[in-house]
């Protein structure tokens, strides 16, 4: 076994050494050797090399296996993502209107596209002392249109002369022919001036528009005159000018622009305009041009009654006409007298011996008057009715139709298109007695055109003319409205102290309350808080009544407190600051206690304070501070739910015997 042993490990020792003499002599191609087999097909052929090619396809061998490996551990983060995925979907239901907006990839794309609109100076190529630049040509087109005139087209000119020695004479030359030209077919157009500029006789329907536009004047109505552009183009007689220049009227008010001209037509006339416009004058004026081409009065027609009567709902308004009317009335040689309560009967018969050619009165009173045969209407041929709406607000309706219905009827007007003839309505009449009288002209002024108001006007005026100035029932445009939401008298109390101790406003400075004894106690409080303080209501006596106004017009007090008794018709000049302590029952009669402030062109501020109680007037008045230009809706206003839409309630009435409105009117 030992000798068989032996020879085995001989012959394998014989068979080792003849291999390795066999691989030297085959030399290094004979060394590759490719495997075969499985193994072998895997990855491909692998080169099993002792040389460099056999160490990069190791490198190749382990590059592989570690992107096989890399990729299963990708595909098990991403089976288990979607595993939780099916979860969250299962039990917390699917995702839905996921962002995928990402900041960075927003910054990132911003920053990428971004213009740079800084300028680099290294850019500009010209030189800073070229003269081209240096002297540069006016541009021809602005923003405001082409500019026609002489010394841009002399210097487009001379622009074309340097830049063109050939032909830039003739050019220039053209030019200016050109310009010429224009500007004489400019004149005789009168395309190119402003109706400031025109005369009266170059004016045309383009001019008018444009004037009415820029005064907000809207008539409606057949025949209607053109209206005035100044007092000299008035056509009122030169004595009456002198007295408007001596009062201090330097330029007509619109509704003066519009009504004058109409009036002075002797046409029926309803003007519609804001308060404190200047409507007294609107009417006085012509009143004293019809008055004045009838008879003076004498022994024989002084008992026969007034040439023309004006009627205003309250006393104060009466009283304030009264005082306007002289001032034109008394240098004529007319006589006014008014006819208010407060006064006795007897003591306004003295007034009326002599006879008087104008009657300012209220129409309550007046009625008492016509009942007790005070007074007739036997040759009256001028009425007039200011502040309408507030005279049908407090029931004078009934009142109005009794006085109108006393007026003679042999000069009433034809319900035909005569009404609108001018030279017709100006011819005088004769009545029963061969007196000369006229056909009866009637106006009617007012803020708001409510339907009662409308109807009057059509039963009594004929073929009226409708002037409105602005928007009816609007505020002016020179009043900054502003409101606050404040509960509780003892709060606005407060915040009425901040304001007035704010140095904001100086006085004269009206507070308007709802009720006559909410009216003496802010006065009291407004006295505690050192300020002066005085009221105005419908218990007051009329000699009350008007030391109160004279003492805030004289500037003896600072505050008026009152209710809406002043809030219609009453002119106290300079009125800085007007307070709403209550919010009116309606928008009408807050229009109308706001205009007490920025009358005659001055500008003014109201405050209203708010409550859960005027949620009935928040639609309306969120409308109306909206379409002021310069005031603002606060945001609780505008988000109010009371202001989205208008209430279908009906409108609260407003207290007739005392001449004022307001919550808890019965006191």
């Amino acid at each position: 076994m030992a000798e068989d042993m032996k020879k085995k490990e001989e012959e394998d020792r014989k068979r080792k050494e003849e291999a390795s003499a066999r691989q030297k002599n085959a030399g290094p191609s004979s060394q590759h050797v490719v495997p075969t087999g499985p193994k072998a097909m895997r990855n491909g052929a692998v080169d099993m090399s002792n040389g460099p090619d056999r160490d990069s396809a190791r490198n190749r061998n382990a590059g592989g296996k570690r992107a096989n490996a890399n990729d299963d551990e990708d595909k098990r983060v991403k089976m288990e993502r979607n595993d939780e995925a099916e979860l969250r979907a299962k039990y917390m239901g699917p995702v839905v209107n996921q962002s995928t907006f990402s900041a960075k990839k927003k910054r990132k794309r911003t920053a990428a596209n971004k213009f740079n609109f800084d300028w680099d100076a290294d850019d500009d190529t010209s030189r800073p002392f070229d003269p081209i630049y240096a002297e540069r040509t006016e541009p021809l087109f602005r923003l405001g249109g082409y500019e026609d005139t002489d010394e841009l087209i002399r210097r487009k000119a001379d622009a074309i002369r340097r830049g063109d020695r050939e032909t830039g004479e003739e050019r220039a030359r053209v030019l200016l022919e050109q310009h010429e030209r224009a500007k004489k077919q400019s004149e005789r157009k009168n395309l190119g001036k402003h109706w400031s500029e025109k005369s009266l006789e170059d004016m045309k329907e383009r001019d008018w528009r444009i004037f009415k536009e820029n005064f907000g004047i809207s008539t409606k109505g057949g025949a209607i005159p053109n209206p005035m552009r100044s007092w000299e183009e008035s056509n009122l007689p030169r004595s009456l000018l002198n007295i408007v220049a001596d009062v201090g009227y330097d330029d007509p008010s619109p509704i003066q622009r519009a009504a004058i001209p109409i009036a002075l037509q002797a046409r029926d006339l309803i003007g519609v305009a804001v308060t404190g416009s200047g409507k007294t004058a609107a009417f006085l004026l012509p009143l004293l041009v019809y008055i004045s081409s009838l008879p003076p009065l004498d022994e024989k027609n002084k008992n026969d009654g007034p040439y023309a009567l004006i009627l205003a709902p309250t006393r104060e308004l009466v009283q304030q006409i009264e005082s306007e009317a002289r001032k034109f009335a008394t240098p004529l040689g007319f006589t006014v007298v008014s006819i208010v309560g407060g006064h006795s009967l007897e003591e306004q018969a003295y007034a009326l011996r002599n006879g008087a050619e104008i009657i300012v009165a209220t129409p309550g009173r007046l009625v008492d008057c016509l009942e007790r045969r005070l007074l007739v209407f036997t040759q009256c041929c001028y009425v007039i009715m200011d502040e309408a709406d507030r005279m049908i607000d407090q029931g004078f309706e009934e009142p109005l139709t009794k006085i109108l219905d006393a007026m003679p009827l042999t000069n009433e007007k034809p319900d035909t298109d005569e009404a609108e003839n001018p030279q017709t309505m100006s011819q005088s009449l004769f009545d029963s007695d061969n007196r000369r009288i006229r056909y009866r002209q009637t106006m009617m002024y007012t803020a708001t055109m409510p339907p009662l108001v409308e109807r009057i006007a059509k039963k009594y005026l004929r073929r009226p003319a409708i002037v409105t100035i602005g928007n009816a029932g609007e505020a002016v445009d020179t009043v900054e409205q502003r409101v606050e939401f404040v509960q509780g008298e003892d709060k606005r109390k407060r915040r009425l102290q901040e304001i007035l101790n704010s140095g904001q406003f100086k006085p004269p400075i009206i507070v308007f309350v709802n009720i006559k004894r909410n009216c003496d106690m802010v006065a009291r409080d407004i006295k505690s808080m050192g300020f002066s303080a005085v009221t105005l209501h419908g218990s007051k006596t009329q000699e009350q009544r008007e030391a109160a106004l004279a003492s805030l017009r004289n500037g003896q007090i600072d505050i008026l407190v009152a209710t809406d008794l002043a809030g219609r018709g009453i002119d106290v000049p300079d009125v800085s600051l007007v307070v709403n302590f209550n919010m009116s029952m309606n928008i009408e009669s807050y229009t109308h206690r706001i205009g007490r402030t920025g009358r005659a062109g001055k500008s003014g501020v109201a405050i209203t304070f708010l409550g859960s109680e005027d949620n009935d007037v928040l639609y309306d008045l969120k409308q109306i501070i909206s379409k002021s230009a310069i005031s603002k809706v606060p945001e609780e206003l505008r988000r109010h739910e009371s202001a989205q839409s208008k209430p279908q309630r009906g409108a609260k009435k407003i207290e007739d015997s005392s001449g004022f409105g307001g919550k808890g009117g019965q006191w």
